[in-house]
């Protein structure tokens, strides 16, 4: 466990080590500036997928250790998601600022996908110690947003894709099963935490 840590963040920085490797040997395809933009993307997907896995696998498998790797996984989220939006604001829009106003307003997948990257902020702004103290259980209700934030991130997706709809389904799918559980566990009054386990999850985040 001592190692765990440092070797997941090692292993969540493996996506931008490879897409520079790509980068500097010229293997970016044919529209490289496409390429960076979905593979940010994708990334941005599955750690907010991942992150939302951690309370499963704490439920059904017992991993309660996974609760430390959480806020980790919600950071590299983030992180990849901006890399995503920069990719869109400097390299695609070159800072062309009213493009940009005029595509988040026009496209639609373009306005939920900001919209997501906007709840993320706040998200990831209060994921300190610091403030989680001093939010107590509104930082619980906040932290809800990574719902909405994984639900606006898939049907970005789904609104991006003109032909291959099989990943977008994929992720979505994922998605559903990850929130079905939870809705599940609502209904039927099970705790989502037992009290020791509700202060681990206050301590290192994530909902």
């Amino acid at each position: 466990m001592r190692y765990l840590k440092p070797t997941l963040f090692l292993a969540c920085l493996l996506p931008l080590a490879l897409l520079l490797w790509d980068g500097f040997h010229d293997a970016l395809g044919a529209n490289p500036i496409e390429t960076i933009t979905h593979r940010m993307g994708d990334w941005t997907l599955r750690f907010l997928l991942l992150t939302l896995t951690i309370t499963p696998a704490r439920r059904l498998l017992g991993w309660t250790w996974a609760l430390r790797l959480r806020r980790m996984l919600g950071l590299f989220a983030f992180f990849y998601a901006c890399l995503h939006f920069l990719t869109y604001l400097v390299l695609d829009q070159f800072f062309d600022w009213s493009e940009i106003v005029k595509d988040i307003a026009k496209r639609p997948y373009i306005t939920i996908g900001f919209s997501a990257f906007v709840l993320l902020i706040p998200l990831a702004v209060t994921s300190t110690k610091a403030m989680m103290r001093r939010l107590g259980r509104r930082w619980g209700r906040l932290h809800r947003l990574i719902y909405l934030v994984a639900i606006f991130a898939v049907v970005h997706y789904l609104w991006l894709v003109k032909a291959d709809y099989l990943p977008p389904a994929i992720y979505a799918s994922v998605l559903v099963i990850l929130l079905g559980l939870r809705v599940w566990w609502w209904r039927a009054g099970v705790s989502m935490a037992s009290p020791k386990q509700a202060d681990v999850r206050v301590t290192h985040g994530g909902p």
